[in-house]
């Protein structure tokens, strides 16, 4: 299987962490770039249930990608998130769509970043900005991530295992939003503070 194995850590001052990663030999593989994300489902909500995910991600290509549940004894013996991920680089995103659309899946979710990627060794570390905050993921094999998050400073045990999408639902109960989509539109004027936790 194409195991995807990462950590993501809510974090205030992203420059820091790209400061320390570049002090520790890393280098930019991908500058800062926006992307916007597209989630598929059924109306059923079949992915979602399955704890499966169709995406379309445009930035400055359009990749499609799968993600699906790790087998259980691999996620049970990891402290990091461990999922399926198959994923390709596809030509045209309105087509790709439709091809979607023709298996009867329709547009779920939009959600908006600007992601940096940089490489430190054999960890992928991507700074994020997302609407409701900022954060590191670290993608690798789980001892390389856990050596990088302790030189950057970062406390392991504060490491977020949901997704941002189930990051997004928390974040809509605990501020009673009723918007859909994790956009910066829809979060203009919303202030989301991470040292209290979301109930």
């Amino acid at each position: 299987m194409n195991l995807e194995v990462e950590a993501k850590f809510q974090i205030d001052d992203l420059a820091a962490v790209k400061k320390r990663l570049l002090a520790l030999g890393g280098t930019i593989t991908k500058g800062r770039v926006y992307e916007k994300n597209t989630v598929y489902d059924d109306a059923a909500q079949s992915l979602k249930n399955g704890q499966k995910l169709i995406r379309l991600r445009q930035d400055e290509k359009i990749k499609l990608t799968f993600k699906g549940p790790a087998p259980a004894d691999v996620q049970q013996q990891s402290e990091a998130k461990v999922r399926e991920e198959i994923e390709l680089e596809v030509a045209d995103f309105d087509k790709m769509e439709q091809i979607i659309g023709r298996l009867g899946y329709e547009p779920a979710i939009v959600y908006e970043k600007y992601r940096e990627t940089i490489e430190v060794g054999n960890v992928e570390a991507v700074l994020d900005e997302l609407p409701y905050g900022n954060f590191v993921e670290l993608e690798g094999a789980e001892a390389d991530i856990k050596a990088l998050a302790e030189q950057c400073g970062i406390d392991w045990g504060q490491r977020i295992n949901d997704n941002y999408l189930g990051l997004l639902q928390k974040v809509k109960q605990a501020y009673q939003l009723d918007f859909r989509d994790l956009t910066f539109a829809n979060f203009e004027g919303v202030s989301i503070n991470w040292d209290e936790p979301l109930t």
